[in-house]
């Protein structure tokens, strides 16, 4: 399980820290893709070849699916640590999430996400401010 939130900044080549908790966990080698809210998803292999046969399942004669499936699987890169513990993030990922100089790493259960600082900033401030509201809705769940 992936938890907790990291502040790192990202090179001048694009490659970022990945903390060493999320590492032992993604492994070697990962998959990062175009997340929602303008962040990017990190899944070890075993969780994204899971997702995979999920998503394989929804009808594609809906559109919808397709977009959503084209968006996000075209996104998705192979990406490797390297000795530093970084990966190279490429250049579409880093505009698609809005990432300059810091970003942030946060475990999300069964995936990293990857996000601006500012936008993290702004979108902590928003759902702390509807934190009561959404656990009540969330009663319902029985968690």
């Amino acid at each position: 399980m992936f938890i907790g939130e990291y502040h790192h900044t990202i090179d001048e080549k694009g490659r970022l820290i990945i903390p060493a908790r999320f590492r032992e966990k993604l492994g070697p080698k990962f998959i990062v893709t175009k997340g929602l809210d303008h962040c990017l998803f990190a899944y070890p292999p075993e969780t994204w070849k899971e997702l995979e046969q999920k998503l394989r399942h929804l009808p594609f004669t809906r559109a919808d699916v397709r977009s959503f499936l084209r968006f996000f699987f075209s996104g998705a890169t192979e990406c490797e640590l390297d000795r530093q513990g970084r990966i190279l993030l490429p250049a579409n990922l880093r505009a698609y999430a809005q990432l300059d100089k810091e970003a942030v790493a946060v475990g999300v259960s069964s995936r990293v996400e990857i996000w601006s600082r500012q936008l993290w900033e702004e979108y902590c401030q928003r759902t702390a401010e509807q934190f009561e509201a959404l656990a009540e809705k969330l009663s319902d769940l029985d968690i």
